[in-house]
């Protein structure tokens, strides 16, 4: 019998790393609690930022479950709504805050310093209240509209995939404001970090596909979506405020989740 060869230390301590990176971020994106080992310190906070599609797909997972408990006792439009209600309390409506401050500072500012100003501003306008409430109508119509069964393949795809686009922000803009809460998530970000970032949300899309829960069309289709909303989007930021801010990054990827799932739709139907 062959013996056996213990792994390096130094590998065991690479991993435990990672997984403390892991961490850092579900506790930055949502409301879980984390291991007491896992610590704290500063600059973990910015190499984190690889493991937002991770998150998401902790979040997917969770507004996935909700979803396919409730279809079993209400119908199709109630179940979509305690999912969405579910993925909001998770993280802490973080990404829809941003959401609505963004619709608030684009709305009503004319200058960068303007728009900053309002998005910094705790009260949401009228901008943010409607937008904020037409994107989540859109979500429960667009996902109530799916055959029943790919709700929660969507779900699980969608959450991990919207959260690239954000990613992308960080590693090629500039953070536009010389302070603020997503800061230390965005002062830099490497080409290996975002692979990671890539990988991972890229994984649910690949199982699906060989799944067969969603042909490879839908897929293609909700991806082309959530690349030209991107960029739309990223060029707005850049020519509004020279970059962009934690609020940007809520907001794209709330826009991002919402195009995949209508680009989606649009082959089902079809």
């Amino acid at each position: 019998m062959l013996p056996t060869t213990a792994p390096p230390a130094s590998f065991i301590n690479r991993c435990i790393h990672q997984l403390r990176l892991f961490f850092i971020a579900l506790q930055f994106f949502t409301r879980l609690p984390i291991p007491r080992w896992v610590g704290f310190d500063p600059d973990w906070l910015r190499h984190a930022v690889r493991y937002f599609p991770a998150v998401g797909i902790v979040v997917g997972s969770v507004t996935a479950s909700v979803y396919i408990l409730s279809i079993w006792i209400w119908p199709q439009a109630i179940a979509v709504l305690l999912s969405t209600i579910a993925g909001i309390y998770l993280t802490g409506a973080i990404h829809e805050d941003g959401f609505a401050d963004t619709c608030d500072g684009l709305g009503g500012g004319n200058t960068p310093e303007r728009i900053m100003e309002i998005m910094k501003d705790s009260r949401i306008g009228v901008y943010g209240v409607i937008g904020v409430s037409l994107m989540l109508a859109l979500k429960c119509v667009v996902l109530s509209s799916m055959p029943t069964p790919a709700v929660a393949i969507a779900l699980l795809i969608a959450h991990p995939l919207s959260r690239l686009p954000s990613t992308v922000l960080i590693w090629r803009l500039s953070y536009a404001k010389a302070e603020g809460k997503a800061k230390p998530l965005a002062q830099h970000m490497s080409t290996l970090e975002f692979c990671i970032a890539m990988i991972t949300a890229l994984l649910p899309v690949i199982a699906a596909c060989l799944t067969g829960w969603f042909s490879w069309q839908a897929i293609v289709a909700g991806g082309i979506a959530i690349a030209v909303a991107a960029l739309w989007l990223a060029g707005i930021f850049v020519r509004r405020i020279g970059g962009y801010t934690g609020d940007c990054l809520g907001a794209l990827q709330q826009v991002a989740e919402v195009v995949f799932y209508l680009g989606l739709l649009a082959v089902i139907l079809h």
